[in-house]
Order: structure tokens, then sequence, then C-alpha cells
């Protein structure tokens, strides 16, 4: 696994970021058409927990095959991935009974898809990298983050610690971090990390889609 993976600039086209998608791709296929997403030269980058909650999880094996979708692991891929310890009956009341559902191999197959994906990624811009984690970033330096360790893994997917309390100090290194994780009902932005769960998997939330290069939403 490439834990910090590294995608250079695009001089082609859009560069975009999009909030949890919770198993609701077609809803996120009609928002790309909305702001012109061109997949022979925009990129689209996920931050994380593609799974669960909605009906079509296993579709996240087809768009990550697509040479233009990029994600990160979040906390939900990672009960995939740790499927066979993980506490099952937890799992199911956050969304993971379609996995739980599935044929040992297949179970196996997606697993070991996900153990795949990087913790973090790093795009270059021509005002300078943006990161992009799942939850939120263990050090205050991003040069610093350690991702052999799990503890700083798991700040990684599941830490709603600065969302919660409201930190605004930065994460150095980079011009902006992009998250997902905790649902808001806007883009919200502490510090340089910007949040964009703005909950387009449920009934009235709306799929995000930041633009890297100008870090605004697409209308």
């Amino acid at each position: 696994m490439e834990v910090l993976k590294r995608f250079e600039l695009n001089s082609r086209g859009r560069d975009l970021v999009v909030g949890d998608i919770h198993g609701h791709f077609s809803r996120l296929r009609a928002r790309l058409n909305e702001v012109g997403f061109d997949p022979r030269v925009d990129r689209l980058f996920s931050v994380g927990d593609m799974i669960d909650r909605g009906p079509e999880s296993e579709q996240a094996l087809e768009w990550l095959d697509e040479p233009w979708f990029h994600a990160v692991r979040g906390n939900h891929e990672d009960y995939a991935v740790r499927y066979r310890s993980v506490n099952r009956s937890n799992w199911s009341r956050y969304g993971g009974d379609w996995f739980l559902a599935l044929d040992p191999k297949r179970q196996q197959h997606i697993s070991e898809r996900f153990a795949q994906l990087p913790l973090a990624m790093e795009v270059a811009t021509a005002q300078g990298p943006v990161g992009i984690l799942h939850a939120d970033c263990p050090v205050p330096d991003w040069r610093r983050l350690d991702l052999r360790k799990r503890r700083m893994q798991d700040f990684c997917m599941w830490s709603r610690t600065r969302i919660q309390e409201r930190r605004e100090s930065r994460v150095h290194g980079l011009r902006a971090l992009v998250v997902g994780h905790t649902p808001l009902d806007e883009p919200t932005t502490l510090g340089n990390v910007i949040h964009i769960d703005t909950g387009g998997w449920t009934e009235d939330g709306n799929f995000t889609l930041l633009d890297i290069s100008t870090l605004r939403p697409l209308g």
C-alpha cells in the first residue's frame, strides 16, 4: 500500500474533490454532469467513505477502475479491510449489511482492494500542494505525518476533534487540507482545513464538489 500518494499538477483540466459518497454513485454522477465534468481532462478525488448506507456500495470498485477517479481510505473502507475482526453488529448499524451478506470470496476481494487505497493524497496546484485525508491530520505539519503508525492512521480516518472543538490551527506544509467524515450543512473551513461532507448521501443533503485550484465549491 502506498500510504501517501502524490499527484502532479493537472495542466489540462480541473481537479475536484467530493465529500463522502456512501453508496450513492448515481447521485454523484448526476452532480458531475451538472458541473460539466470531463473525464478526458478532469480528475475527481474522494475523501473516502465511498461505501455503506446507500444502495450502490459495490460500484466503488468500478469507479476505482477509472483513471480519473482517486480515493483515500475512510473509516468505512477500513471496516471492510478489517472485516474479519470488526464488531459486525456495530458495522451493521452503520450500513455494512451489504458487505456482510456477500460470499466470502467477494468479501476478500473487496477487502484486498480497499487495503490498497492510500491513507492520504497530495495534489499539486499552482499555489502549492493540497492534501486530502478522510477525517483530520494528527500532526501540525504535513511533512511530519508518519502513516506507518496505526494511531496516526486511526486519527486520519476517525477523528472529529477539530470540527467538534472548532480548532482553527493550520496544517503547515500545505496550501489547504480537504477532509470529510462529519456531515455538515455547508462546507466549513477551520484554519486551512476544509470540511466538505455536506451529506450528498442523505435525503436532504448535496454533494460538495470543491475545485482544488480555487478552493471554492462549484455551484
